[in-house]
């Protein structure tokens, strides 16, 4: 029976490994991962005013010196959706995380999905969410963005 080239081929399922291999990465890299996509994102705000005002004219800058909090809210929320969800939606990592080492996954290692990578960049809104971090497990840092979409940041070196 075993000669039979018809049997479908038979492999041993063994747990995966992987999760047994993942590193939490600690506070003081998840503090500088905030610190520095925090910088990056106002690089990028500076960067795209710039450029508006280059291209618009004195119209554009007396429009940006008027104070509008809805306007800046909406811009700020809006750089942090464009910053996030592209680097960690195609490479799992930002500049902070790849700078500090880190990188985000999925609760069983693999890259995550799409659907929790815009969760993590929307819990990212809450107000407050960075200070969860301080109220999670200290063996496995997590802040709100991490634990509703089930993600996990982890060392890569």
């Amino acid at each position: 029976m075993d000669d039979n080239p018809y049997h479908a081929p038979q492999t041993d399922v063994h747990a995966d490994e992987r999760m047994a291999k993942l590193e939490a990465a600690s506070f003081l890299r998840r503090f500088f991962n905030y610190f520095i996509d925090f910088i990056a994102c106002y690089a990028i705000g500076f960067v795209l005013a710039f450029a508006y005002v280059l291209f618009a004219g004195e119209g554009a800058l007396a429009w940006m010196e008027q104070p509008n909090l809805l306007r800046d809210y909406a811009i700020g929320v809006g750089l942090m959706l464009i910053y996030y969800i592209p680097l960690e939606g195609m490479f799992g990592v930002t500049v902070g995380k790849l700078i500090t080492g880190t990188r985000v996954v999925d609760e069983q290692g693999r890259p995550p999905s799409w659907g929790q990578v815009i969760g993590r960049s929307v819990a990212r809104l809450i107000p407050f969410e960075p200070f969860s971090v301080l109220f999670s497990d200290s063996r496995r840092p997590a802040g709100w963005h991490d634990r509703l979409p089930k993600t996990l940041v982890v060392r890569t070196r």
